[in-house]
C-alpha cells in the first residue's frame, strides 16, 4: 500500500484494534485504526478527517444501522464492514447489506482481509467515477454557458429517412440570430426554411443533402429575413453529420453572423471536442459494465440452470426407475438449486469463487469433478505443476473461461469425455479444453445470442490474450478451446 489505510472503529473493545492491526501487519499492509467506544460523537468523528474504511459492532448498545445511515449522510462512498460479536442470523445479515453495509463479520480472520481489499478496490473505483462524473458537468455547464452567451445559435438537426425534419436542440441565441424562441424552431422545425431568402434556398437544401450522402461536414452560408425586407442576415452554418440508432442523420452544429470573430468558433468546437470525449469514456465504461454483468448472469446462473436440465431430463423418460433414483435426482436438483441461490448472491455482491483461494489449478480440479458428477461426462485434468501463480483477477477470469467452456460442452457437444490441460510457457498461461463430441459449425461461431464463445473471446481481448476455438461438426471430431493469457493480464471487465 503506498500510504496506510485510514480506520475508525465504532463499539468495539481496544482488543479488537489490536486484533485487526495484527492481521493487518501479516499482510503486509499498514493500517491507521481510530476507535471510538460508542456513537454518540459519530457524526463529528466522521467529519473530522477522511476514512477509508468503516467498522462497526452490531449490538443493543452499539446499532451498526444507525452507523450506516450516519455514514450515508457524512461520509458518503466510505464502506463499512459489520464485525459482529456472534455469529448474526440471516435475518439481521440481510437488514444490514441492505442498509449499506459491505459484509456481515463475526471474526477477525482472512475473510475481513478479503473483504478490506474488496471495499478499497471499489472505493477507488467509487472515486474514479465520482471524478468522471464532475468533469462532465463542469464540461457541459461550460458548453451551455458559451452557447447561452454566443452572437449565434447553436443546434442539433435530423433529417429523418423520410424527409422530416426537427431541432432535438437549439440554443438561447436562436431569438437574437433568427428571432425565433428556442421551443418555436423546435416546435415548428419548417420556421427555418421560411426564414431562408428565396434566392438562397436551393444552395440550403443542395449542401444539406450533398452532406447526408457523404457523410461529411455541412458547410453553408447565406441569407435569412428575419422581419421586413431590411432585415436580412449572412449567416454561417457549419455542422458535422452522424448516424442515429434509428437510421436517422443528425447534425451538431452553429450558425453565427459571418462578421463575428472566427474565435468564437474556435472555443466551440474546443468546448464540443471536450464534451464527445467525456461522454465517449461514460459510454465506454456503461457498455462494459453491462457486458461483465451479462457474462456473469450467463456463465454463472446459465450453467446451473443447465446442469438442474441435465438432472431432470432422465425423470421424464419412460423408464421405470426406483425410488432411490428420484430421491438421489431431487438431492442431486437441491444441491445444484442451493448453487444457484449461491451464485445469484455472489454475483448480487460481487465476490471472487471461494475456490480460487486455494490456486487456480485446484479450481479447475475442483470444477472438473463437479461438472462430471453433474453431467455423467468424464472430465481428466492434466498439470505437470501443483499451482500456476495468477493474481487474483486474473485467476478469476481464467476460470470463468473454463466454466463456460464446460457449459457449451453440457449444452452442445453431446460428449462422452473431456480433455482439460493446463501449463505455463514463459510469461504467458495456456489452458486447452478439448472434447470427443459433434464439433462445432461455423454459424455458432458468431451467433447475434451467443453471448459464451463471445464472452471468452472478450475476456481474453481484456487480457491482452488469445483466444482460439476450432472444430468440425460435419466430421464430427470434438472441438477444442485454446485460450493463452499472459501472466501479468489485468483484466478490465472484472
Amino acid at each position: 500500500m503506498t500510504k496506510p489505510v485510514t480506520m475508525l472503529i465504532i463499539g468495539h473493545e481496544e482488543q479488537t484494534s489490536h486484533d485487526i492491526d495484527a492481521l493487518f501487519a501479516q499482510a503486509n499492509m499498514t493500517v491507521t485504526i481510530e476507535r471510538m467506544a460508542n456513537q454518540a460523537q459519530l457524526a463529528e468523528r466522521l467529519l473530522s478527517r477522511s476514512w477509508d474504511l468503516l467498522l462497526a459492532d452490531h449490538q443493543p448498545d452499539s446499532d451498526a444501522e444507525r452507523a450506516l445511515a450516519l455514514a450515508a449522510m457524512h461520509a458518503p462512498g466510505v464502506p463499512l464492514i459489520v464485525l459482529t460479536r456472534s455469529s448474526p442470523d440471516v435475518t439481521a445479515t440481510s437488514r444490514l447489506i441492505e442498509a449499506g453495509a459491505q459484509d456481515v463479520l463475526s471474526e477477525i480472520d482472512g475473510a475481513l482481509l478479503a473483504v478490506v481489499r474488496r471495499c478499497l478496490r471499489q472505493s477507488a473505483h467509487w472515486l474514479d467515477f465520482q471524478q468522471t462524473r464532475l468533469a462532465l458537468e463542469k464540461s457541459e455547464t461550460r458548453f451551455r454557458a458559451l452557447a447561452a452567451n454566443l452572437p449565434g445559435l447553436v443546434f442539433q438537426f435530423v433529417l429523418e429517412p423520410d424527409e422530416r425534419i426537427f431541432f432535438p436542440y437549439v440554443s438561447e441565441g436562436a431569438k437574437a440570430l433568427l428571432g425565433l424562441l428556442p421551443n418555436e424552431l423546435q416546435s415548428q422545425p419548417d420556421k427555418f426554411g421560411a426564414l431562408i431568402v428565396a434566392d438562397d434556398l436551393a444552395s440550403y437544401d443542395c449542401s444539406m443533402r450533398d452532406s447526408r450522402l457523404r457523410m461529411t461536414a455541412w458547410n453553408w452560408e447565406g441569407r435569412v429575413q428575419i422581419g421586413d425586407e431590411d432585415d436580412v442576415k449572412w449567416i454561417s452554418l457549419r455542422a458535422t453529420p452522424r448516424y442515429t440508432q434509428q437510421g436517422a442523420v443528425l447534425w451538431d452544429g452553429i450558425m453565427l453572423n459571418i462578421t463575428r470573430n472566427k474565435q468564437i468558433e474556435i472555443e466551440i468546437a474546443h468546448s464540443r471536442a471536450q464534451l464527445a470525449e467525456l461522454a465517449a469514456y461514460s459510454q465506454k465504461v456503461k457498455e462494459q459494465e453491462r457486458a461483465r454483468i451479462a457474462r456473469e448472469i450467463h456463465d454463472d446462473i446459465g450453467g446451473t440452470l443447465t446442469a438442474i436440465k441435465c438432472e431432470l431430463l432422465p425423470c421424464l423418460d419412460d423408464q421405470p426407475r426406483t425410488t432411490m433414483f428420484y430421491r438421489n435426482k431431487a438431492a442431486a436438483i437441491e444441491v445444484l438449486t442451493d448453487m444457484l441461490i449461491d451464485s445469484t448472491r455472489r454475483i448480487a455482491l460481487d465476490l471472487r469463487p471461494g475456490i480460487l483461494d486455494c490456486g487456480i489449478v485446484a479450481a479447475v480440479h475442483w470444477q472438473a469433478r463437479e461438472f462430471s458428477k453433474r453431467t455423467g461426462i468424464v472430465c481428466e485434468v492434466d498439470c505437470s505443476d501443483d499451482d500456476i501463480a495468477l493474481n487474483g483477477d486474473l485467476a478469476v477470469a481464467v476460470f470463468r473461461m473454463f466454466q463456460e467452456a464446460l457449459t457449451n460442452i453440457s449444452k452442445h457437444a453431446r460428449a462422452s469425455m473431456v480433455q482439460v490441460e493446463l501449463g505455463e510457457t514463459g510469461d504467458w498461461f495456456l489452458m486447452r479444453v478439448v472434447d470427443d463430441g459433434c464439433g462445432l459449425a461455423d454459424s455458432d461461431r458468431d451467433k447475434l445470442n451467443s453471448f459464451g464463445i463471445r464472452g471468452m473471446r472478450e475476456r481474453c481481448q481484456q487480457l491482452g490474450g488469445h483466444f482460439h476455438i476450432e472444430g468440425n461438426a460435419q466430421a464430427g471430431t470434438g472441438t477444442c478451446v485454446r485460450i493463452d493469457v499472459p501472466l501479468d493480464g489485468n483484466p478490465t471487465g472484472e
